[in-house]
């Protein structure tokens, strides 16, 4: 039985050195290699990275467009931002109001694909869901 255990403890050993031995940030020659940090993908975009969210609405454009059931919407394209009346600013409120705070981003993004301008009267409130 101690055979065994021993056999085992040099082999765990063996295995430990290895993986430090490869484990290693280190250039040839000695010096620390950088740990880089990626920018993330598009869920994690922040206001401050540009090059995040130039690289996120060329992804969105090749993409198909989402819908969140919300297809008649499509009968606002090409509207202005100002030009809705209550009730179509309700429209759009109801969906709002209905999906998950995590989808909001994507919906309005979603809406700007199909030249769909989101009501002023909501602006501020999905930038602050967004954010």
């Amino acid at each position: 039985m101690t055979e065994y255990t021993i056999i085992s403890l040099i082999a765990l050993l063996t295995l430990g050195a290895i993986a430090y031995i490869f484990g290693r940030n280190r250039r040839p020659d000695g010096t620390e290699e950088p740990i880089v940090v990626g920018e993330g993908d598009c869920a994690t975009c922040t206001p401050d990275s540009k090059k995040c969210e130039q690289i996120c609405t060329m992804e969105a454009a090749v993409k198909p467009i989402e819908y969140f059931d919300d297809e008649e919407l499509d009968a606002f394209k090409g509207r202005a931002a100002d030009s809705y009346t209550d009730e179509e600013v309700e429209q759009f409120a109801y969906i709002l109001h209905t999906m998950r705070p995590d989808d909001v981003a994507a919906w309005n993004r979603s809406l700007t694909l199909r030249g769909i301008s989101v009501p002023d009267e909501l602006r501020d409130e999905i930038i602050l869901m967004i954010d």
